[in-house]
């Protein structure tokens, strides 16, 4: 339970995950979590404890995870950005704080999330974007990738598409949109739920691109879909290109959406 006389506190963050083994705390310390958590205290001088809206995994960014904590002392909200960032890796970047009332909660308060995925369709591999974009050599086919993308909008059964240690209770999710984009030599895809499984973003992933290199048909992705066995659908592709835009909530919690960082993605 939260001490009473504490402030409830909503932070907003960016990092690359290229480094990072994922979120969640870990002994060796090389997590999100524990390099946020550090800073907080340096910057408090005492112990903080967060709770984001959705773990990452390893090599995989986020434009805007979001955290709550409740405030061990009474800060600025800006003097929170400001001053943990001053102990934070130079890929890791709180970009806003926000006071939230006593009930929120940056997982269970969030109404959804997004997701997006940047990928190089290139005869060489990536090198100046080398782990933060996916990369395809062969041509790939829109029409046909948005086609099989269609089948897969609405509450279903995701479990082809679940990673074997996710931990979610139910594999049945929500898919609002799933937009693809071409810009020159990049793709992007953008994913909309209710919320994600473990690997289910990659895993999609794996399933489109079997499906714009033309390895399969857009409606395979039903017969993968209809199946609820991992061993239905294409391997997981690599973390490399994957962001976690980030979760939203009811306007009354006031959450930012957009950070500058989502205006760097093409």
């Amino acid at each position: 339970m939260p001490d009473p006389q504490s402030q409830r506190l909503a932070l907003g963050l960016s990092y690359r995950g290229t480094l990072y083994h994922g979120w969640q705390s870990q002994p060796d310390g090389r997590t999100l979590q524990d390099r946020v958590e550090a800073a907080l205290a340096e910057f408090a001088a005492t112990a903080v404890t967060t709770v984001c809206a959705g773990r990452t995994d390893t090599g995989v960014h986020a434009l805007n995870q979001v955290l709550h904590f409740d405030a061990p002392v009474q800060r600025e909200a800006f003097s929170w950005v400001r001053g943990t960032n001053r102990y934070l890796d130079r890929d890791i970047a709180l970009q806003w704080c926000q006071p939230v009332t006593p009930d929120f909660h940056a997982r269970r308060s969030a109404q959804g999330r997004r997701y997006c995925y940047l990928l190089l369709q290139s005869a060489v591999r990536p090198g100046l974007e080398h782990g933060l974009c996916g990369w395809s050599f062969k041509p790939l086919d829109g029409d046909a990738m948005r086609a099989a993308a269609a089948l897969l909008i609405g509450e279903h059964d995701f479990s082809s598409f679940r990673a074997a240690e996710c931990q979610a209770l139910s594999p049945v999710k929500t898919m609002r949109g799933i937009r693809i984009q071409q810009r020159g030599a990049y793709w992007r895809f953008d994913f909309d739920a209710s919320a994600f499984l473990h690997h289910m973003v990659r895993n999609l992933m794996g399933c489109l691109l079997a499906v714009g290199e033309g390895r399969h048909s857009p409606g395979w992705m039903a017969e993968v879909l209809a199946a609820r066995s991992r061993d239905a659908a294409a391997p997981t592709f690599a973390p490399d290109g994957l962001y976690f835009v980030g979760p939203y909530y009811d306007a009354r919690h006031a959450i930012p959406e957009h950070t500058p960082a989502m205006d760097w993605l093409p």
